[in-house]
This record gives C-alpha cells, sequence and structure tokens, in this order.
C-alpha cells in the first residue's frame, strides 16, 4: 500500500510514524504538522482531522509510548518472579532497553514538555507504567522493619531517578560524553549500591 492509502483508515498510525522519525531526527519541537503530514504523504488538511496541533501528535506518541513501556516494565518484573530482588532489578534494565528501542516514544514522553496530565488516557497510562516500579520496591523492601522502610514511591522514584540519569547522560550518545563503563553496569552498581545502603543486599554482593 502506498502512503497515499493511509487517509482510508490508516491515517492516524502513519502521521505518528512519520512522526516519530521526525522526533528522532529533528527532536520534538524541531519540525511543524505540516512536515509530519509530508511525511506520511498526505495533505496538511487530511491531518487536521485527527490532530489538532503538534502538540496533540506528540501526546498521541507519549501515550503509545508509556503503554509499550509499561507493558516492558510488568514484563520485567514477572520475568524475575519469585524473586523481588530480580525482579527488582529487571525494572531497571527495562528502562535502558526502553530507551534505546524506542527513542522517538522516549523523547515525546521525557523530553517533549507534554504533560502527563493533558488528557485522562496519558496520565492513566503513565501512573500504570510507574505503579510497576512501586510494586516491585513494596515488594523488595516489605522485610525492612516498618520504622525505619522508605515510602515505595519514594523508593521506586530513587530508582527511576538513577535509570533516567544514566540513560540521559550515557546510553543516548550525549555529544563529547562517554563513559568507560557500559551504562547497564552503571546502572547495575548504583542500583547494588542503594539496595546494600538499605539493607537489601550483603555487602559482599
Amino acid at each position: 500500500m502506498s502512503k497515499r492509502g493511509y487517509h482510508h483508515g490508516n491515517l492516524r498510525e502513519a502521521l505518528v510514524d512519520a512522526a516519530l522519525v521526525l522526533i528522532e531526527d529533528k527532536g520534538p519541537n524541531g519540525f511543524t504538522l505540516s512536515e509530519a503530514a509530508k511525511q506520511a504523504g498526505v495533505t496538511p488538511a487530511a491531518v487536521y482531522r485527527h490532530f489538532a496541533g503538534r502538540d496533540d501528535l506528540i501526546a498521541e506518541i507519549a501515550q503509545q509510548g508509556y503503554g509499550i513501556f509499561a507493558d516492558l516494565m510488568e514484563y520485567a518484573f514477572q520475568s524475575g518472579q519469585p524473586s523481588a530482588l530480580a525482579s527488582f532489578e529487571a525494572t531497571g534494565r527495562a528502562y535502558l532497553a526502553f530507551a534505546r528501542k524506542y527513542p522517538g516514544h522516549y523523547v515525546a514522553m521525557f523530553e517533549s514538555g507534554i504533560s502527563i496530565n493533558r488528557t485522562p488516557e496519558l496520565a492513566h497510562v503513565a501512573t500504570r507504567a510507574a505503579d510497576v516500579l512501586e510494586r516491585a520496591a513494596a515488594q523488595l523492601s516489605e522485610h525492612i522493619p516498618e520504622g525505619h522502610r522508605p515510602p515505595p514511591q519514594m523508593f521506586s522514584a530513587h530508582i527511576w531517578a538513577m535509570s533516567h540519569g544514566v540513560v540521559e547522560l550515557y546510553a543516548r550518545g550525549s555529544p563529547g560524553r562517554k563513559s568507560p563503563f557500559p551504562p547497564e553496569d552503571l546502572l547495575e552498581t548504583g542500583i547494588g549500591i542503594y539496595l546494600r545502603g538499605l539493607g537489601l543486599i550483603s555487602p559482599d554482593k
């Protein structure tokens, strides 16, 4: 099927695909809706039947990205069962894997300035992704005495921030910045230090 055939029913996805290419090439703010239409092989007027503006298109990509991300995180969590530690570490690796495999979605989600509260649907799927990491944190920390146990939201936020930092600084080809260690090793050792500090793994591991 040629690109011109998209308007018969697949135009929305064609525009998403076109915008993903443009986001990877130019960034989320480096293209217009007309350029996305041209990339998809349709007229600019056809685009407005689906999206009111570029931000609506990017929000759609972010929503799809969070859905993929949540599914990957859930799969990683389940694949580590019944070990709470294995499940928790797997969710961290899934973060890196997602950023590498879905760079356009990642940028739309985290670098476009689109709020996760832009639509109820986007907020819901973004929360679902965060919930997976919170569940993993809650399961892993349940043996810590309650008075010394960090809230799962704080625990998971620390790991999310660490994962995001490794991705941004070392896994996405930041110009002029190179780590002597693979991003996976940086994240694994960072998580290990954090978990040892909480007493969840022994100092000699």
